[in-house]
């Protein structure tokens, strides 16, 4: 098989060229397009949870070798959640070639951080059936680097942390709305807004309500300590 020009661009941009490139093929493949010929990306994206989490685990240990199981569990957890794998998915352009059925096309499933965050999981697992678990464990750290690094800050609960600035500055306390659900019942997306009382907002997009606001509330915290 050879892959299309997208994706022979999409595969530079990760840093991996494939020896079997249906993984790749098959990564990209959400399940509203797939067929008995074409398997979509679920059982891909189960595997590479599991290797993201591996990487990730060995280098916060290496990163930190004093840190205890409770400093390191907070910044694992902002390492590989939904939010975070969907950023990096963005980085690279996942989202411009996925495979979508056309109800996902219309709904702007390219953008969905949902989606992304899965695509991009199962991408990881299939450079690691592809190249072994050093070349998914080369293509993680030099995706996520920056992150790696900074993670101590991104760790922080930033609903905590940004009540906690507005309660400094004599506000009330942070107030959070829905503004909207979309996609299926097994994999829906919720938009939630943060406002202060001093009118600053901001907005988030993730699986779960809690996690859109805490995308929501660290987008806040961002701007207001940029």
């Amino acid at each position: 098989m050879k892959l299309s020009a997208d994706l022979q661009a999409f595969a530079a941009r990760l840093g991996h060229g494939f020896a079997r490139p249906e993984l790749v093929v098959r990564a990209v493949t959400h399940a509203s397009i797939s067929s008995p010929s074409r398997p979509d990306n679920q059982r891909l994206e189960f595997l590479g949870d599991r290797v993201l989490g591996l990487v990730m685990a060995e280098a916060l240990l290496a990163a930190d070798r004093g840190a205890t199981e409770g400093q390191l569990a907070p910044r694992f957890n902002a390492l590989v959640r939904k939010e975070t794998c969907a950023e990096v998915a963005r980085a690279i352009g996942l989202g411009e070639v996925l495979k979508l059925g056309r109800s996902e096309m219309m709904s702007g499933g390219r953008r969905k951080e949902a989606l992304l965050a899965d695509a991009m999981e199962a991408v990881i697992a299939a450079v690691y059936l592809d190249g072994g678990f050093e070349a998914a464990k080369a293509v993680v750290l030099r995706l996520w680097g920056a992150r790696i690094a900074g993670v101590e800050a991104d760790a922080r609960d930033a609903k905590t942390a940004l009540q906690e600035w507005a309660q400094a500055r004599g506000q009330t306390p942070p107030a959070y709305a829905e503004l909207g659900r979309d996609g299926p019942d097994h994999a829906p997306v919720f938009t939630v807004e943060v406002r202060l009382a001093s009118g600053e907002t901001a907005r988030g997009e993730a699986g779960s309500k809690r996690q859109a606001e805490q995308v929501a509330a660290r987008a806040l915290l961002e701007r207001l300590e940029g």
